[in-house]
């Protein structure tokens, strides 16, 4: 049963008597059904909320009645920040269980007959053993069971693994102790069953980060259009694995979170970076990046980052994609590196300050929030991986994941060079030329080298910075190369890094393809990207 109510978060304590007014008529009906007031346990709860925002949380009643202290654990658990704000309460809610006692069936007190019923063969990890098979009321209170075995109940059968230890309990019931220290450690060698798991692992991380994003986001271009990604970054930025969101973010991304770790030293846990800057990895200024650190043992270990489209960010027009444009500075905020999370704590002040001009900062502020909780649950899920497996062998298996790309791009290569080639030259080249609707060229020259198996992209030639928006950062050539790559391979592997390990990327400085950093760059998306793909 739960009440609305509106009060603060320090009004608790006079919540008391409508706990007690809620849950008197719940008793009393359970009472009359025939339940004992004894066996009756009240729980008590306060639907609790930071001052402005929408996403309540339900803390039961603490053992020192510190509500505030538990919602803020919770809060920082689930979204990785806490908010410099007051404490509302939305509802009031009581929950009234009955737990009866139940007769426990008891089995015979007898001293363990060590002597099986029967020895069957059953295959385990590293092929058939001997089985002894056990009947669970011969075996007597307190009787141990070493695995392998089969213990027989009324209705079904118990397997106890090599490596366990079974105990039976007075009751009948078995209780199982798993011994770890004899599980095998992982080598940090590669091994292709374990390549394949680590690579779906790693790409689930991302791809919890997305649901989580939308789940919490409030804008209708994450919500509902799905104008997102989330991905996971090695130490020195280098794209681990992403989730199946928008190819043009991912490599992109990358470029992003390279950037920040080469111009940020002072990392530390419990920060957060948000950046929009073409020249900082970005795209165009609607798409804002949010990066954490993954720290172990004091040191960042991994990157996690999320980008998605704002819905405004200043600029001449709504949505900050003026069509029109001719300067960065008509299209919104630009900013190349703003921490918004400081040692646990969001900075609202900080973000409106740094989005001047914006037409929606509600929005900004909640669909930031929702970026910051996604790559906490990002961190969350790397700190399971890492504690299940071991720092090295998640490292080691980063690295395994990206070589594996890595191999199938050389396979590639070579299987178009050996297409397109006049007889046995060694570097097979390719060249290609498309225009804009204005005329600007996008010159692509494909140099393959056979016996290398590297091959290099190169834009010259191309269009020099148009004084337009069609202007495309280089961040975004290098998603559109990395998604090409990935396309014209035939292997499944997940989108990252290694792709481009044996490509190099040549794009002239001053052309569209890497304008100035005050040039537009709005509508390259649609306009450039897409003919540089092609």
């Amino acid at each position: 049963y739960q009440r609305r109510v509106r009060g603060q978060g320090d009004d608790v304590a006079l919540y008391d008597a409508m706990f007690d007014e809620m849950a008197a008529p719940l008793v009393d009906l359970l009472v009359a059904d025939g339940a004992k007031r004894e066996q009756i346990e009240i729980q008590k709860f306060l639907e609790l909320r930071y001052h402005g925002t929408d996403t309540p949380l339900m803390i039961r009643r603490p053992s020192d009645n510190d509500y505030s202290s538990a919602f803020i654990a919770l809060h920082t658990q689930e979204f990785g920040f806490i908010l410099q704000r007051p404490l509302h309460i939305d509802h009031v809610r009581v929950r009234v269980v009955y737990s009866p006692k139940t007769t426990i069936r008891r089995i015979a007190q007898k001293t363990m007959d060590s002597v099986p019923l029967e020895v069957t063969r059953c295959y385990f990890e590293g092929g058939w053993r001997d089985t002894p098979v056990y009947r669970v009321d011969e075996c007597g209170v307190g009787g141990v069971l070493q695995g392998p075995c089969l213990v027989l109940l009324e209705t079904s059968v118990v397997v106890v693994e090599p490596d366990c230890t079974a105990t039976i309990t007075s009751s009948g019931d078995i209780s199982i102790i798993i011994n770890s220290t004899s599980t095998p450690t992982l080598s940090t060698q590669v091994d292709q069953i374990q390549l394949s798991i680590f690579s779906h692992r790693f790409m689930s991380i991302a791809e919890q980060m997305g649901y989580t994003l939308q789940r919490t986001a409030i804008s209708v271009n994450i919500k509902e259009r799905l104008d997102f990604s989330c991905a996971l970054f090695a130490p020195d930025g280098a794209l681990v694995a992403n989730a199946p969101h928008l190819p043009v973010h991912l490599g992109a991304m990358a470029e992003a979170v390279r950037w920040q770790i080469a111009h940020l030293s002072d990392w530390r846990d419990g920060d957060v970076i948000m950046s929009n800057h073409p020249e900082a990895g970005g795209s165009h200024l609607p798409d804002i990046t949010v990066i954490t650190p993954v720290f172990h043992d004091n040191k960042p270990v991994f990157f996690v980052a999320s980008r998605g489209h704002h819905a405004d960010v200043g600029g001449a027009t709504p949505g900050s994609m003026p069509p029109h444009s001719r300067a960065l500075a008509d299209e919104g905020a630009a900013f190349t590196s703003v921490r918004i999370v400081r040692n646990g704590v969001f900075d609202e002040s900080v973000v409106a300050s740094t989005l001047v001009g914006t037409r929606c900062l509600h929005d900004n502020l909640s669909d930031l929030k929702a970026q910051v909780a996604a790559n906490q649950r990002g961190i969350a899920l790397v700190h399971a991986l890492i504690d299940e497996y071991t720092l090295p062998v998640v490292q080691a298996y980063m690295g395994h994941v990206q070589e594996a790309a890595a191999a199938a791009v050389r396979s590639m290569l070579v299987r178009i060079a050996d297409r397109h080639a006049a007889g046995d030259e060694r570097v097979v080249r390719v060249r290609a030329v498309d225009r804009m609707d204005c005329g600007a060229p996008i010159a692509l020259t494909l140099s393959i080298d056979r016996q290398e198996r590297r091959a290099t992209f190169d834009f010259a030639g191309s269009g020099a910075q148009v004084v337009g928006n069609i202007n495309a950062p280089r961040a975004v050539v290098y998603s559109a190369v990395i998604y090409s790559l990935r396309c014209l391979v035939s292997e499944e592997i997940p989108l990252n890094s290694g792709c481009l390990d044996p490509i190099e990327i040549s794009v002239p400085r001053g052309s569209l393809l890497w304008p100035s950093e005050d040039a537009a760059v709005a509508v390259s998306y649609t306009h450039l990207t897409l003919p540089t793909i092609a």
